[in-house]
């Protein structure tokens, strides 16, 4: 299903409609004022068109803390080119959510963890990459920040400031993520990409404002600039392996 909120970015998406199609897209172009959302202090919120659609009926739900420029670009090239083709709404933010969702080698790092603890078996996959293709239908992908935070114009990182010492953000982090998760039936596989994200969803938990689901805390950021990566992911490894074992379907 469309977010329920999507009233509230049709400026946002007309101004898209309005942009060159076939464009490499530059910051200039995009992280630009029509396409503030709102600003505290260093930090910047910029409209993408990725994380509007909400899998219902999803059984993994993947978190990261928020799109990075690399997925806000993706998701600004495919939507363009959706609307030049004249698409629908709804398949134009499809379509930027197939080609921005956590791409790159993200993706690539981010499956190879997900086939190495089991998920595959766990929901009936060849490999964890199905769920990027003709499986899409058991995935949903989003951000505890569903749009783009710039710190001083370079990627948010969750840190320094933390999300709920900033009340624009704080409102994403306890609001806004919460309602988007509330939609979600049945029971799902939680993944935090990271320790900010698995650190915000505990407290979360803890605080009953998002379902008491199985989370892989302690899943390592897939980013290729996590160089801890590897080391983190060996030392959870059979720990997270019990707990999707445990989740089989």
């Amino acid at each position: 299903m469309i977010s329920p909120n999507i009233q509230k970015v049709e400026s946002y998406l007309r101004a898209i409609r309005a942009l060159p199609t076939g464009t490499d897209y530059t910051k200039e172009d995009l992280i630009s004022e029509q396409f503030l959302i709102e600003k505290q202090g260093s930090l910047s919120i910029y409209y993408a068109p990725h994380n509007e659609v909400i899998n219902t009926s999803a059984r993994i739900v993947i978190v990261g803390i928020t799109p990075g420029w690399s997925q806000m670009k993706k998701a600004f090239e495919a939507a363009s080119q959706s609307f030049g083709t004249g698409a629908a709404l709804e398949e134009v933010l499809q379509q930027a959510k197939r080609s921005a969702g956590f791409a790159g080698s993200m993706r690539r790092h981010l499956n190879q963890m997900l086939n190495e603890i089991g998920v595959p078996d766990a929901f009936g996959l060849e490999s964890a990459e199905e769920l990027f293709d003709y499986r899409s239908d058991l995935l949903h992908t989003t951000s505890i920040i569903k749009y783009p935070v710039f710190n001083n114009e370079k990627n948010y990182t969750g840190h320094a400031p933390k999300m709920n010492h900033v009340e624009m953000l704080s409102r994403y982090v306890n609001e806004i993520f919460p309602e988007e998760l509330s939609l979600i039936k049945g029971n799902y596989l939680l993944v935090p990409l990271g320790k900010a994200v698995s650190e915000t969803l505990q407290e979360l938990a803890v605080n009953k404002k998002i379902p008491d689901q199985c989370c892989l805390f302690g899943f390592p950021h897939p980013s290729g600039a996590n160089g801890h990566r590897a080391k983190q992911f060996a030392e959870e490894k059979e720990r997270l392996k019990k707990i999707v074992k445990g989740n089989k379907r």
